[in-house]
């Protein structure tokens, strides 16, 4: 099974992705973590992806493509996987498809987590990462015990750039102008499947899990 997860920044992509691949043995394929990867790694892919991401701008297509491609071909065998983050416009859908041409496969399904700018600002300027291990808070919903201190590590909690709110209504803007049109380009080829992002977390799931077995 091949899967494309889609929605507006801070629709809950990532989350929902985790409990699939979990779910389904899926290898899961975040180009938003394979760019902090790489950034960590000081690699010259990941410190150009950076600056992007920190003015709040959609990584190029070109590096966008190299970083997936790389990934998907390193070692041959990713048979099942969930994308997500990836493709973002209608040039990545298309080098996507050509590189799973190459594969001699193909998507099974996009999913679309819908959920409104006001719910996704919300969410997002309150969130919250640990420098150290990466786990995530959020000032309303999931508060640290110990304020700015990680329950898990200890590690100072951060508010990423791309979680500022400018930043976020930035790339909401962006969104709307090169990636939306995808929802067409994939509702045309009978692919796409629309969910409630506004409801919980098991709510969400539900409705993706009711897509995936309705494709068996």
């Amino acid at each position: 099974m091949k899967l494309l997860m889609m929605g507006p920044p801070g629709a809950g992509k990532g989350t929902q992705a985790k409990k699939i691949v979990g779910d389904y043995h899926l290898s899961n394929i975040s180009t938003g973590e394979m760019f902090r990867d790489s950034y960590r790694k000081k690699e010259s892919l990941g410190l150009l992806a950076m600056e992007f991401i920190r003015d709040g701008h959609l990584v190029s297509d070109e590096i966008t493509i190299e970083i997936v491609r790389r990934r998907l071909f390193e070692s041959n065998k990713e048979k099942n996987f969930l994308l997500d983050g990836f493709p973002r416009t209608i040039f990545q859908a298309e080098a996507l498809a050509d590189m799973l041409d190459v594969m001699q496969s193909s998507l099974d399904a996009v999913i679309q987590i819908v959920v409104s700018d006001d719910v996704i600002l919300t969410r997002m300027v309150g969130r919250r990462s640990c420098s150290i291990c990466g786990a995530t808070y959020h000032l309303d919903f999931k508060p640290p015990k110990v304020e700015n201190v990680c329950d898990s590590c200890g590690g100072v909690l951060y508010q990423r750039e791309d979680d500022k709110r400018e930043s976020v209504k930035n790339r909401l803007d962006i969104y709307k102008i090169k990636t939306q049109p995808l929802i067409e380009y994939y509702k045309s080829r009978g692919l796409l499947y629309e969910v409630d992002g506004e409801k919980s977390f098991e709510g969400v799931y539900q409705e993706i899990k009711a897509v995936l077995e309705g494709l068996a």
